[in-house]
């Protein structure tokens, strides 16, 4: 689903590595987790798998699409969601749902239907007239998370995505990416929540200082030490 070669990104005239040759794949009915600490490389990645940013060398394909040479088709793969909801304000939640389901051209019956099925599912029935800038924190986490996923893309990229979410939404949201997966789909998404990523994840990547120092199940990265935590992984692998 995403097949990342040799992806580096500098930033101020190359003084700065934000990602360092990295290399990774994310396959087709897995959740992957991409952990790393704040300034890590997470967000630049992400921005560069969705096309937001270029990279400075590699290659990036999604659901079979390179993202520099097939971009659009690429872009259709995905549903973004960012790790800051900004939205337009000035726009009523339906409004701003139905501009997000023209960009991604979906027909109107089926629009009608999904937005219907999120909004109750994350209780944003009472307020999708309102305009957003009367919405909390979390009520634009829901509406960006609904316009992310009004097109039913392949590949879900999510960047701290229970961030502002009560707790049967954040359950929810968990288990829509677990039933996404199960149909052959994929979901990309980092998180500072250790104990989300080791009971949600089929895989995890651990990214410091730009490059990825670990990847694979929970289990390959205990190295065969069960009482190991995915927290006291992470905190050895990222103090070094």
């Amino acid at each position: 689903m995403i097949n990342i070669k040799n992806l580096s990104k500098s930033y101020n005239k190359g003084a700065v590595k934000a990602v360092d040759n990295l290399n990774l794949q994310v396959k087709p009915g897995e959740i992957f987790g991409f952990l790393g600490p704040n300034g890590a490389g997470k967000t630049t990645t992400i921005k560069m798998v969705i096309g937001l940013l270029s990279a400075d060398e590699g290659s990036i394909t999604v659901n079979g699409f390179d993202t520099r040479k097939q971009s659009l088709e690429a872009k259709q793969s995905i549903g973004y969601v960012p790790d800051n909801p900004d939205v337009y304000e000035r726009l009523t939640g339906l409004e701003y749902l139905n501009f997000m389901g023209d960009v991604y051209r979906v027909p109107a019956e089926v629009r009608k239907e999904r937005i219907q099925y999120f909004t109750e599912m994350f209780d944003l029935n009472h307020a999708v007239s309102d305009l957003i800038k009367s919405y909390s924190h979390g009520m634009r986490q829901k509406i960006v998370l609904t316009g992310a996923l009004i097109h039913d893309p392949a590949l879900w990229v999510l960047d701290e995505p229970l961030v502002g979410l009560d707790p049967k939404s954040a359950h929810q949201l968990k288990e829509l990416m677990r039933a996404h997966c199960d149909k052959g789909n994929s979901v990309f998404f980092s998180t500072h929540v250790l104990e989300v990523a080791e009971k949600l994840c089929d895989r995890i990547g651990i990214i410091h200082r730009g490059k990825l120092v670990a990847i694979g199940t929970l289990e390959e990265l205990r190295k065969g030490d069960q009482v190991d935590t995915l927290e006291s992984i992470f905190l050895e692998l990222t103090e070094k």
